[in-house]
């Protein structure tokens, strides 16, 4: 049994080491959106949580105490006192200008979308996420418009979490660490490699690059505004409800 929990506590230093560095290098929206989500992401798992209609799925969360003070921490704190009032204000931004820098952010992942395509051997994906950047780059203003998808392109979304998944990686226990969305060990671990893989985190400074995230961030929670605040208001355990979704999620996008 001891030996049981000095492994599980091995577990936690490690992941959370790895993903504390990922954290300061990208802070991706902390309430219920994966790490690899865009703005439709977070909405689809944000409306998963409060689904009456659950899949089975399996629900390991060893460390369940630690995960829901952090849950709560990054709730009840960070996205309360921080996120929404910023985000509040951010919504004052007609809606064409939100979508259009979501679109921006979105187009500069390309490289992590594209090398996990290739990995899971999904190479019509990668060249059409090859097509896509190169048109909305050029045509779309870089990335603001999204032209690509006007076009007959739509975005075939992969990361390293889902192609470790695909080559039988489990996901190992549930996972939450503050000031970042809901993990597991194996996201952890994926969301370390695909921060590595954005481009901007080589070409300028570190504080810009936290600006940038920054922007990411607060621009996706304005525009979840109202999904959020539904969600909250019409969950009774809010905690368990995104746990059971993001697991949901990530189990569909391994299988599909």
């Amino acid at each position: 049994m001891g030996h049981r929990v000095r492994r599980s506590l091995l577990w936690v230093n490690v992941v959370a080491v790895a993903v504390t560095i990922a954290g300061l290098i990208a802070a991706p929206s902390v309430m219920a959106a994966d790490p690899q989500s865009t703005n439709e992401g977070a909405a689809k798992q944000m409306e998963g949580a409060v689904s009456l209609e659950k899949e089975l799925v399996e629900e390991y969360d060893p460390w369940e105490p630690y995960n829901e003070k952090m849950f709560s921490f990054n709730h009840d704190m960070v996205d309360r006192y921080v996120l929404k009032p910023v985000g509040t204000v951010w919504d004052y931004l007609p809606d064409p200008v939100q979508e259009g820098l979501g679109n921006a952010f979105d187009n500069v992942a390309m490289p992590r979308r594209v090398v996990n395509n290739l990995l899971q051997a999904k190479f019509k994906g990668a060249g059409t996420e090859l097509a896509r950047f190169g048109i909305n780059t050029t045509v779309g203003v870089v990335g603001i418009f999204d032209v690509a998808k006007k076009w007959g392109f739509e975005k075939s979304d992969a990361d390293t979490g889902q192609t470790l998944g695909k080559w039988g990686v489990g996901p190992g226990p549930y996972f939450i660490v503050p000031f970042l969305p809901p993990l597991t060990v194996r996201d952890a671990f994926g969301l370390v490699a695909d921060v590595a893989m954005d481009p901007i985190n080589y070409f300028i400074p570190l504080a810009g690059s936290f600006g940038r995230k920054g922007g990411e961030t607060v621009n996706s929670r304005s525009q979840n505004l109202e999904l959020y605040e539904s969600v909250e208001e019409s969950t009774v355990d809010l905690y368990s409800a995104v746990r059971n979704a993001y697991l949901q999620r990530r189990q569909q996008a391994v299988e599909k």
